[in-house]
């Protein structure tokens, strides 16, 4: 991204009170995204959620819907994120500079939690995809390369013995998306294709270091040579099948242990169990299962927090712009 485009995304950072984590998400990054009309979507990590809302009612109080503003406030806002969302408070139609915005606010450990261990699945699943950072106090993007290899894994898990890049990536994309309720009804029936066709070279940029180092411990390698090693062979016996496992965060390792039954002592003396990988159509089908479960239910909690603190207006809105989306892609 060019210096005149990153300024132009800091822009918004200029009438917000300070963040420690700021990156843009979603079309915005598309090379060939023009619609200058679209929302332009940003994570913004913060120390204490509760302060930052209360400076930014200061700041921008029509950035909140009323009721929430006026009868809560700050601790309102952050109480709803927290005990009814999966702890992201969204601003959405931010109108600035001609422009506009979509905002969500998230509790700096919250952030780090789900990029290590895929608590909600919801903000560490977008940060598996092509994201711009902006601002990066705490070195996020360095810890978020666990939750790049833990994706890679998964979706390798997922996937046949020999498939593309392509493939590899729409799978990726796919994890956080699968179980999703606006699926259903509200998002673009292709959005996953389009997500990796159209950010292609941006997804092959943060993934080669992983496959590279996924290829140096024999878990797949390239069969094809050229500039852009489009074929991929993996490994698919057992042990390479548990190395995949052991590179899963540990609470979903947990879930597995526990559904796949059998498991073994790690270390003698400490209380910590892995699975014992019997199949690997097994393991995969537990996999999705564990993960669609975790994005099905992130998505539902998303969407009530969503109506209560967006109001029924705002709500209505946002919704009726992805059904339209939606009903576009089934024609």
């Amino acid at each position: 991204m060019d210096e005149k485009k990153r300024e132009e995304l800091s822009g918004l950072l200029t009438v917000l009170p300070p963040v420690e984590f700021c990156c843009v998400y979603g079309s915005t990054l598309h090379p060939n995204n023009h619609d200058q009309s679209r929302m332009i979507d940003y994570i913004l990590g913060v120390r204490d959620p509760v302060e930052w809302h209360l400076q930014n009612l200061k700041m921008n109080r029509n950035h909140f819907a009323s009721w929430m503003a006026n009868l809560g406030g700050a601790k309102l806002i952050t109480g709803v994120a927290d005990k009814v969302g999966v702890g992201v408070h969204f601003n959405p139609f931010v109108s600035w500079n001609n422009k506009t915005f979509k905002y969500g606010v998230v509790r700096m450990h919250d952030l780090v939690e789900d990029i290590l261990n895929w608590e909600t699945f919801y903000l560490s699943g977008r940060l598996q995809k092509p994201v711009h950072v902006l601002v990066d106090n705490l070195d996020v993007e360095n810890l978020n390369s666990f939750n790049l290899r833990a994706a890679t894994s998964a979706a390798l898990l997922l996937l046949p013995s020999k498939f593309t890049q392509e493939d590899l990536y729409t799978k990726i994309c796919s994890l956080s998306y699968n179980g999703d309720l606006r699926m259903l009804f509200a998002e673009d029936m292709h959005k996953v294709r389009k997500i990796v066709q159209g950010q292609f070279d941006l997804f092959r940029g943060i993934y080669k270091p992983v496959l590279e180092e996924f290829a140096t411990k024999d878990l797949l390698r390239f069969s094809s040579s050229g500039a852009h090693q489009n074929n991929i062979i993996q490994d698919c016996d057992l042990p390479a099948v548990q190395s995949l496992f052991s590179r899963l965060p540990k609470a979903v390792r947990n879930h597995m242990s526990m559904n796949l039954g059998d498991q073994q002592k790690l270390k003698s003396g400490q209380d910590a169990y892995e699975a014992v990988i019997k199949s690997r159509a097994e393991a995969a089908n537990c996999l999705e299962k564990i993960l669609r479960r975790k994005v099905m239910v992130s998505s539902i909690r998303q969407a009530i927090a969503g109506v209560l603190t967006v109001g029924a207006v705002r709500a209505t809105r946002y919704l009726s712009s992805k059904m339209n989306k939606a009903w576009k892609s089934w024609l």
